[in-house]
């Protein structure tokens, strides 16, 4: 075989590799017009290399960002650098379809890329290569990943029966709450809530009852909520609610808003109708409270007060006597 005929056979294969490698090949000239658009550019843009040569590559594709792709190539033309772009950044250059099936659940193909330059054969930078690489499978997985743990996240913070903070997740916000308070001279105030005799509940009609209403108590909790307020579910059948930037006073129109609310609530359960109520302690931050720890003694003393006088009400730490503490 001659010279002539290796030549040919060489480029043609190179040819049929550039066509048919699972990458995008494309050349723009430094004026970001297409001059070359390989198979993997046409197969998922739906348009061949003589329909986009010579085009003005913002013109055919308006959904890439000119500045964007300017600020990348820019300095690859000027400094002969190559330049890269990953998924994180922007999701795709090309807003091309998915239809992988594995990854079925992305809409548009997730890309990475490489810009490097072309020179000519007096090494002057001529034209640009971009080559698109379809990450969609790792982005997909590391999304779902992302959500998979920020899932777990939530859920390691909330209470599974009312949807409330746990315990434990709500504690830690009072404590940085407490921290910020103190700090700033702010005013909040902290509300214990206990469902009464809700052992007679759990006795008379079952603990699935019990569960029925201290899910739609909870549900009240969370619809007379401020967006900035914190509630969760303290212990068995209590909750705390902590009220931002709220005094006493204002403190008293919530808490006896939820009061009413139980009060006239009905929980059907079965064939039966479940009537309740709930005792309310409030205390307001102050000065003389040296942690967190001491700001829930307050409210739960005043919880306490309100189930001794008979419950169904709310007390306020602050009128309670130094004997009652």
């Amino acid at each position: 075989m001659s010279d002539a005929q290796v030549e040919v056979s060489e480029i043609h294969w190179l040819m049929d590799m550039f066509q048919t490698v699972d990458v995008g090949l494309v050349v723009l000239n430094c004026d970001y017009r297409i001059q070359v658009w390989n198979g993997f550019m046409e197969s998922h843009s739906g348009l061949t290399p003589r329909q986009v040569r010579e085009h003005y590559l913002f013109d055919l594709f308006p959904e890439v960002d000119e500045d964007w792709l300017r600020r990348k190539c820019d300095p690859v033309l000027l400094l002969k650098n190559r330049a890269f772009t990953i998924w994180e950044q922007r999701p795709y250059i090309f807003k091309f379809r998915n239809y992988r099936p594995i990854t079925g659940s992305a809409e548009y193909m997730y890309q990475n890329s490489t810009i490097f330059p072309l020179t000519n054969t007096r090494g002057e930078v001529t034209h640009l290569c971009l080559i698109i690489y379809d990450v969609t499978d790792v982005a997909v997985s590391r999304l779902e990943l992302e959500s998979m743990n920020h899932r777990l996240h939530q859920l390691s913070k909330t209470d599974f029966l009312t949807q409330l903070h746990n315990r434990g997740s709500w504690e830690n916000t009072l404590v940085q709450e407490f921290k910020r308070i103190q700090r700033h001279q702010h005013v909040s105030s902290l509300l214990m809530i206990d469902i009464d005799h809700f052992k007679r509940v759990n006795d008379d009609f079952g603990h699935a009852a019990g569960d029925d209403v201290i899910r739609e108590i909870a549900k009240l909790v969370k619809k007379n909520l401020r967006e900035t307020d914190i509630a969760g579910r303290y212990g068995g059948e209590e909750f705390a609610v902590l009220l931002v930037d709220t005094p006493e006073e204002q403190a008293v129109y919530f808490a006896e808003r939820l009061r009413k609310s139980v009060e006239n609530l009905s929980v059907h359960h079965h064939d039966v109708v479940i009537r309740c109520t709930v005792s309310i302690g409030i205390a307001q931050s102050g000065k003389s409270l040296v942690n967190h720890r001491a700001w829930i003694e307050q409210a739960d003393k005043a919880l306490y007060v309100s189930k001794a006088n008979g419950r169904n009400q709310l007390t306020l730490a602050s009128q309670l006597s130094d004997k009652e503490f």
